[in-house]
């Protein structure tokens, strides 16, 4: 069973999920943009650009919801979501949740196939 780094578990036994998770995550991420990206989003993360970041969420949710139409996808909905979790605290645990559950499921789906992208369930060798 795993803990998170301050070792505090929940009530199932499983691990709880703070605010303080997704801000790790999110700065992980970030290590892992080209120099570039991570000047910009050091930019956009100060405090003093509020209005700024604010409206960049606002109008990638708005782009994510209209994913039907060329260029906007649903990939801009998480994108919002996230640059607004910066200054709405009650998104992080959410967001944090969701991420586990992406890896998991990743996780699980990566497990099924081989290296050549096939599936590794047996196959009857009289076919």
């Amino acid at each position: 069973m795993t803990t998170t780094g301050d070792g505090r578990m929940n009530a199932a036994g499983g691990t709880e999920v703070t605010a303080q998770d997704w801000d790790a995550r999110v700065d992980r991420a970030c290590t892992k943009l080209p120099e570039r990206g991570q000047r910009m989003l050091a930019w956009l993360r100060e405090p003093s650009r509020l209005p700024v970041r604010v409206l960049a969420a606002v109008l990638l949710i708005l782009g994510g919801l209209f994913s039907i139409l060329p260029v906007l996808g649903l990939w801009m909905l998480p994108l919002g979501l996230a640059l607004l979790s910066q200054d709405v605290p009650a998104l992080k645990v959410p967001m944090e949740k969701a991420a586990r559950w992406i890896e998991r499921t990743w996780q699980r789906w990566r497990g099924r196939a081989t290296p050549s992208g096939t599936d590794t369930t047996e196959r009857d060798p009289r076919i």
